[in-house]
């Protein structure tokens, strides 16, 4: 790349740290500052031993003599890297949530995360899952906000059956939780779409072949999330992932990926950052990796509340970032490249009769907030196969997608789904609507999502028919947003709050005009504005009718909702 001059504060800020600010930050845990020695308990146990090893334990003493026999190192921490969480154990409120031990909220069953990277599935893989749900898993299934399936009330004993089964058809859960690389998020109809930039499958590939389950980085600060699409649709959410790759097209060098770096949700939300480079097909993984090393090497990891890479971008900033990657890890300069633009649409998730490149079609389907069970997983995987396909994707919207229907096939397989109850022409409620998985299994939750969400959902399509806007409704059962409520048009923050009775109910903080892909903002919050579970139909369904009756022509929710008086709002 030809050398040209950069204005003195970029200068300034690709200049390298100096000694005085390595001493600010000794008490960071950053390794490329020599700081090695463990500040915290999950520092010490990743030191101790690597997490990975812990599968043998798990296959060779665990499995065999029981959950009493686990290590606490292992059960709530070095088994996160296999996908398997503790389950909440039942009849616990969510008022005890924040007050009691760990092992007091710890339930002899876990959760299972199926990692499926790019969201692409076979028939026969999607059939696996099911039948893995229905042996061992009571039939649960749901489909997340980042591709994965997971299961739960599973027993630490049928574990190694579960992953023999599972790896039978090429399928894991290697690092689908824990502090490491989780599962590489992408376009859900990569290498098909017609209007598809450039398919970054190969991408996504090449990652998982060199660096999933490799010790190399099974050691980060925090977990790593990474999202990678060529689509114009911008499908996978990339301003709130640690890297993303983003199809745009070079005016010299055509097709490639704009690179994003530092996004993230939970209780501090940061945006992604521009880096201001273009990167070619077949240097994604190697950058990948420099923008990995930094994390691992300079990521905080003296508290767990700093250790994500967000923190560190937002003390370095996107130019010091890009000439750390270039000098340290890279070893040359990046290409400068073009910003994406706005997305093509906006409904970003696929669900719909859409034609594909070779002239066959996918076709996009909607369980209600990824609520499934392993009956109807078996059931969509043979109702694909004999409607000739072979392959289905999951999305980032908590969808699914039946890949390669022939034209004269469509009718037939949109019938078979529908009469299934996964409506491939839903509402925008149902369509629009996602939550995270709520009290009824995790450890973390305050409040019920799922079936409060679905409840909404049938309330919503019965208040109002005739609702035709795109809208998002995002529920999640605690403060740390894993069903990104801060980027929702309306985002519901489970809380627990007092009734008119005084009585502590179950309830959320709302969240409004959240946004991706258009004008990337966090939503609107308005002091006092919370609304109880038995309220919430009620305010949601005041403040769409708000909505339809004061918009502008064109005019998306999250615009309104940044511009209408409080009063509109309430």
């Amino acid at each position: 790349m030809a050398s040209t001059p950069v204005p003195d504060d970029v200068a300034a800020a690709r200049r390298p740290t100096p000694t005085r600010k390595a001493t600010r930050h000794r008490g960071e845990g950053q390794w490329a500052m020599g700081h090695f020695t463990p500040l915290n308990a999950n520092e010490q146990f990743k030191k101790d031993d690597d997490a990975l090893n812990v599968r043998a334990r798990i296959e060779g003493i665990y499995a065999h003599r029981g959950f009493d026999s686990i290590d606490p190192a292992d059960l709530r921490g070095r088994m996160r890297w296999w996908g398997l969480y503790t389950q909440r154990k039942e009849g616990i409120d969510g008022g005890k949530t924040a007050i009691l031990e760990p092992h007091e909220l710890d339930a002899e069953f876990f959760m299972l995360r199926i990692r499926i990277d790019g969201g692409r599935l076979t028939t026969d893989q999607l059939r696996a899952i099911g039948e893995v749900s229905e042996t061992y898993a009571r039939g649960t299934a749901d489909i997340t906000d980042r591709q994965n399936i997971q299961l739960h009330w599973i027993r630490i004993e049928d574990v190694p059956a579960i992953w023999a089964k599972l790896e039978a058809v090429g399928l894991s859960t290697t690092e689908a939780c824990g502090d490491c690389p989780r599962v590489i998020i992408g376009s859900p109809v990569a290498g098909i779409a017609a209007d598809e930039i450039i398919d970054g499958t190969p991408a996504v590939h090449e990652i998982h072949r060199r660096y999933i389950g490799n010790k190399e980085f099974s050691n980060l600060p925090r977990k790593f999330k990474t999202a990678i699409s060529g689509s114009p649709v911008q499908d996978v959410v990339h301003e709130i992932n640690d890297v993303a790759f983003v199809g745009v097209v070079h005016p010299e060098h055509g097709p490639g990926f704009d690179l994003w770096v530092g996004g993230g949700l939970s209780t501090n939300p940061r945006l992604a950052e521009r880096l201001g480079t273009w990167v070619p097909l077949d240097e994604v993984a190697d950058v990948w990796a420099g923008v990995v090393g930094i994390f691992r090497d300079y990521g905080y990891r003296r508290l767990r509340t700093r250790a994500r890479l967000k923190f560190l971008m937002a003390d370095w900033g996107p130019a010091k970032f890009r000439q750390i990657l270039e000098d340290e890890y890279l070893k040359r300069p990046l290409l400068d490249g073009p910003a994406p633009g706005a997305p093509s649409t906006q409904w970003r998730d696929h669900v719909g009769v859409h034609r594909q490149q070779d002239g066959n079609f996918y076709v996009g389907f909607a369980p209600k907030v990824g609520r499934v069970d392993g009956t109807q997983l078996t059931k969509v995987a043979d109702l694909a196969a004999a409607h000739g396909s072979g392959r289905l994707s999951t999305t980032v919207e908590q969808k699914m997608i039946v890949l390669d229907v022939a034209p004269d096939q469509v009718d037939s397989l949109v019938a078979g789904l529908e009469a299934l109850d996964f409506q491939v022409a839903p509402s925008p409620f149902r369509r629009g609507t996602i939550a995270c998985t709520g009290i009824e299994y995790c450890k973390l939750a305050i409040v019920e999502t799922k079936g409060r969400a679905q409840t909404l959902i049938a309330e919503l399509e019965q208040r109002l028919p005739g609702f035709d806007q795109p809208i998002s409704i995002n529920v999640n059962g605690c403060p740390n947003a894993c069903a990104r409520i801060q980027t929702g048009d309306i985002g519901l923050k489970g809380q627990l709050l007092l009734n008119d009775k005084g009585e502590q109910v179950e309830g959320y903080q709302v969240h409004l005009g959240g946004s991706l892909g258009f004008d990337a903002a966090f939503g609107r919050k308005i002091r006092g504005l919370k609304v109880t579970a038995d309220e919430l139909p009620d305010y949601v369904e005041r403040v769409l009718r708000r909505f339809d009756e004061q918009r502008t022509e064109g005019e998306r929710f999250a615009e309104w909702a940044l511009r209408a008086e409080e009063g509109a709002l309430s």
